[in-house]
């Protein structure tokens, strides 16, 4: 097994949650392998991974839901192997489907939540209207949560997962399945709960999204942590890297072969837009459009592109990004989330 690499990045943090060694099973599938990481104080800490990765078990088990087979969790200093409940107050949690009450409305959901945490009537009251109007919900704080839309259900489930103000916030894809303009405004929200003091951890199937928000990233596949790192530390790998993206003017699986024939120092993958060509010195263009068309490949663009943290993504894990995006739509189309 690959061994994990450690986090230069948590020296001289203050930590909030620590993970040694965290390890789950499901029968004969290892769900989670002997993970090791911290959450720090401030953080926006992307858990990024395919379906089956291991991040809602990790979650699961972090906010008390799940016994851990072996390994150990602590959260503030207090120990939540042995009690997984010991850091309960401490944590809010939103999970990929919401767990409210269709037939409340908004407005009794977070009451009926806050209530759970113990707090006070007038307190439970005075909280839930304030969240309906950071969250934009309050003309449909009287509405019942199952006619509100997708995207209004997130965030009225966000709202109900920080109703108790918890130092620390799980996100378990908060943006999936809702539309561009709802996602929008999540994001935001996510950033302004940083920036008033929450500590979050966010698993998302967007590569793009974690790239916005996040200052700090782990990469999880089969149940194993590849690499955790900043953002800024991750993005060093493709620094001086040259990148140029072709599109066709009909679909070909044969232009990668082609280049790779003639111009071996050059790297050349498929992509959703056609193909794309990488280098560490500068990519010659005429070039390479003239051998494609000379094999009969008739290009319609050619562009210069600079790498993100999805590149990264798929050279640390293998593992396409636009892929794990797919089967996650897939899955919320399907049902079966």
């Amino acid at each position: 097994m690959t061994k994990q690499k450690s986090n230069q990045a948590d020296d001289n943090q203050e930590s909030l949650i620590d993970v040694v060694r965290l390890t789950k099973k499901f029968e004969d599938i290892t769900a989670v392998d002997e993970i090791s990481f911290s959450l720090n104080r401030g953080d926006i800490f992307g858990f990024l991974g395919p379906n089956g990765a291991g991040k809602t078990t990790t979650i699961n088990m972090l906010t008390g839901l799940s016994r851990p087979d072996s390994g150990t969790i602590k959260a503030a200093g207090l120990d939540c192997t042995k009690n997984p409940k010991a850091a309960q107050h401490l944590i809010g949690v939103v999970p990929d489907e919401s767990n409210l009450y269709p037939e409340l409305s908004g407005f009794d959901n977070l009451c009926f939540c806050a209530s759970l945490y113990g707090i006070r009537k007038k307190e439970r009251c005075e909280r839930a209207g304030e969240l309906l109007q950071v969250f934009g919900l309050k003309e449909s704080a009287n509405r019942k949560f199952s006619g509100y839309s997708k995207g209004m259900k997130r965030k009225l489930t966000i709202a109900a997962g920080i109703i108790h103000r918890p130092p620390i916030l799980f996100l378990d894809e908060p943006t999936t399945g809702i539309d561009v303009a709802s996602a929008r405004q999540i994001r935001q929200l996510i950033a302004n709960l940083n920036s008033n003091g929450t500590t979050i951890f966010l698993t998302t199937h967007y590569i793009e999204e974690a790239e916005r928000l996040c200052n700090r990233i782990a990469f999880i596949v089969n149940g194993r942590i590849n690499r955790i790192d900043t953002v800024e530390n991750l993005m060093r790998r493709t620094q001086g890297q040259q990148m140029v993206q072709f599109a066709f003017q009909t679909a070909t699986n044969k232009a990668c072969e082609y280049i790779i024939a003639k111009f071996p120092n050059l790297r050349c993958k498929t992509v959703s837009e056609g193909i794309c060509v990488e280098s560490p010195q500068p990519i010659r263009v005429g070039p390479l459009v003239r051998l494609l068309e000379d094999n009969g490949i008739e290009v319609a663009e050619a562009k210069k592109i600079f790498p993100t943290l999805e590149d990264v993504f798929v050279e640390i894990t293998g593992i396409e990004a636009r892929m794990m995006k797919q089967e996650k739509e897939k899955m919320k189309m399907g049902g079966n989330a």
